[in-house]
């Protein structure tokens, strides 16, 4: 299989542009981020994705500069460092500080350690907690 390559918005299907259009206008910036132009690969993926992005990274129970750090949290228990750059720099738009990231990752590591060792010594649930 050959790699996939970006598909730039001047070759872009019109389905691809409309999406494309809807994250520049949404996000208020000039080009997509390589991440959307190699999921325009596929369409449909790209437009399920956006819209899915758009839905839950929304301001909602959660404020915006949470959810990025969340999803900070996640892309680096899952080790995407493409994650971790984008969303790290939209959490310090968002206001994170230096000092938030270093307590996100010492949360973020303490968590991995403790749920490794609750697996390996298959800790059972306290009644109290299975609310």
């Amino acid at each position: 299989m050959s790699k996939p390559k970006p598909i730039e918005y001047a070759n872009a299907s019109p389905e691809v542009r409309a999406v494309f259009d809807d994250i520049k206008t949404s996000r208020n910036v000039p080009d997509v981020n390589n991440f959307w132009k190699y999921l325009a690969n596929d369409p449909k993926t790209l437009k399920r994705t956006w819209e899915s992005v758009k839905e839950i990274m929304a301001p909602g129970a959660l404020d915006p500069l949470v959810k990025e750090m969340l999803y900070v949290a996640v892309s680096v228990t899952n080790g995407c460092g493409y994650c971790i750059a984008s969303h790290g720099a939209a959490a310090e738009k968002a206001g994170m500080t230096p000092e938030m990231f270093g307590e996100l990752m010492a949360v973020v590591g303490m968590a991995n350690e403790t749920n490794r060792l609750v697996n390996g010594y298959r800790v059972p649930i306290e009644p109290a907690f299975e609310k």
